[in-house]
């Protein structure tokens, strides 16, 4: 009887020094052999990738570790102090700023109230002023900026870094965002919406202090509620961007509770104007109440206002109502609250448990849990960084940096 051979393994691409800083700056592998164990990467060429990282600036030697018998391991880190990023969250009336090191850790930030309606060509160079204050302050330059993160409200180009439909940001629309940074660093511009920006917050990284509320491949829907009405999908793990880009537009879904209420994008009918910031604003303007954004109605319904807590629960409801179907069709483990209606989380989830609870399945809502987004108010800011961190430090971003500097 003739054998055969079994046929040979296949053969794995070799790890390039951009995967092996990712296994580093996630947790993975700290160590040389744990590199080696992770990647099939031989002693040589492991060490071959972070001569080149190290030579970069990228890594660092730490502690050693203890192990049971032989010569301890030195672990490895990601060198923080290697650049910085720049973070940029545009809302309809406040834009948040900061500065941080390549592992993540905040220098300077801060945060601008601004009139609503004011377009790129006023307010860029606020922020790219405040910027290069923050950078001058820290000692540093924008030579000094590997990347920038930034978000806006509504349906953005990631690719021309520009909005694309923005209901809630008046003729931003189809304008370049990259040139206006360019008097502060030339480093590259990564823009993705607020709702995703936010929802990159609540994910894992490798900060001992992070506690993400979206684990690793976990099913959620990581809601924003402020003066408009976002989602953002996220299935094992991964954020749904949609086929142009548009995913998430939870606040333009008809519902009948809105009858022939006009919206702001142009359209009748849409959820959020009968549950978001802007419309309970107006509507409790017209019957006299002193409110002139949704931050104010949520700190009256804070100080226990009734009015205020009833229209941030009755919020909720509808929100809940609207997000009813979604729960039923992706079963997410985890709801996740944020924007400014957060900030009266008890009254506002209680309504929203409401809404989705009495309209989807008892399975999909048997293991349901709704939780406020970790950082608060500060979300969309995290967000913004990790945006950049993830874009400059990405494998692909990291092997190109390297060639450029052998060539």
């Amino acid at each position: 009887m003739t054998q055969t051979s079994p046929p040979p393994p296949p053969v794995l691409p070799a790890a390039t020094a951009g995967e092996v800083l990712a296994l580093i700056r996630s947790g993975q592998a700290a160590t040389r052999g744990a590199l080696g164990r992770a990647t099939g990467l031989s002693r040589t060429a492991v060490n071959a990738r972070l001569t080149a990282l190290a030579e970069a600036g990228l890594v660092l030697e730490g502690e050693e570790e203890s192990a049971t018998g032989g010569r301890p391991a030195t672990t490895l880190v990601l060198n923080g102090a290697a650049g910085l990023v720049l973070g940029i969250a545009v809302g309809r009336s406040r834009s948040q700023l900061s500065i941080s090191s390549l592992d993540g850790t905040e220098l300077a930030s801060v945060s601008l109230d601004q009139e609503t309606g004011h377009g790129p060509d006023v307010l860029m160079p606020l922020v790219v002023s405040h910027l290069d204050r923050m950078l001058g302050e820290l000692g540093r330059s924008g030579d000094d900026v590997r990347g920038v993160g930034m978000s806006l409200a509504g349906t953005v180009d990631p690719q021309r870094a520009m909005s694309v439909d923005s209901p809630a940001l008046t003729g931003w629309d189809g304008v370049p965002l990259a040139p206006y940074l360019q008097e502060v660093t030339g480093a590259p511009l990564t823009l993705d919406n607020d709702m995703r920006v936010m929802a990159l917050s609540q994910m894992p990284t490798a900060r001992a202090d992070d506690e993400p509320t979206v684990l690793e491949h976990d099913e959620a829907l990581v809601l924003k509620a402020s003066t408009g009405i976002g989602l953002a999908i996220v299935a094992d793990g991964r954020l749904v961007r949609g086929h142009r880009n548009a995913a998430g537009q939870l606040g333009h879904v008809k519902v009948a509770a809105a009858a022939e209420l006009r919206c702001r994008c142009g359209e009748a009918g849409c959820l959020e104007t009968v549950a978001s910031g802007w419309a309970l604003v107006e509507r409790l303007r017209a019957d006299g109440a002193d409110v002139h954004h949704v931050r104010d109605l949520v700190a009256a319904a804070q100080r226990g206002n009734g009015r205020a807590r009833a229209v941030v629960r009755e919020s909720g409801r509808h929100i809940g109502a609207a997000l009813a179907a979604t729960v039923t069709v992706l079963n997410p483990r985890t709801v996740v609250v944020g924007g400014d209606m957060a900030g009266a989380f008890d009254t506002f989830s209680a309504g929203l448990r409401e809404g989705v609870f009495s309209a989807t399945t008892a399975l999909a809502g048997r293991d349901l849990q709704v939780v406020p987004a970790a950082y608060g108010d500060r979300a969309g800011l995290v967000g913004c960084v990790r945006l950049a961190l993830d874009s400059v430090l990405s494998p692909r971003a990291v092997d190109a940096a390297l060639a450029r500097q052998v060539v």
